[in-house]
């Protein structure tokens, strides 16, 4: 069962980030199951910049492997703490950042 206040730990990376040859999303996805998180999300972006204001994008002209990918980890204050080490271990660039969110629903389960 989720707890009603959570937190939300978004991981920003690029496509191409690489974590013992994996792609660094996978390896993260992978270690957060293993985890018991409560859920994880990869998303890819259709564009965007970071840091060095490089715009990528996904555009037919411009294909690119450099575009963002946003990996979104709901669960317990707990348990995000207790991942936030793995993931800063496992990535070498990107950035890092918690949301406090109050969880409505989770499956079939309401939450009260």
């Amino acid at each position: 069962m989720l707890p009603k206040n959570c937190k939300i730990l978004k991981v920003y990376i690029r496509e191409d980030a690489v974590y013992q040859g994996h792609s660094l999303y996978h390896a993260l996805t992978q270690r957060l199951a293993e985890m018991g998180m409560a859920g994880v999300t990869v998303t890819r972006g259709i564009e965007g910049f970071g840091r060095e204001k490089r715009i990528s994008s996904s555009r037919i002209l411009d294909l690119s492997f450099h575009l963002p990918i946003i990996i979104e980890i709901i669960d317990s204050p707990e348990k995000i703490v207790e991942a936030i080490p793995e993931i800063r271990e496992m990535m070498e660039e990107g950035l890092l950042m918690t949301t406090d969110v109050e969880v409505l629903k989770y499956g079939k389960e309401e939450i009260v």
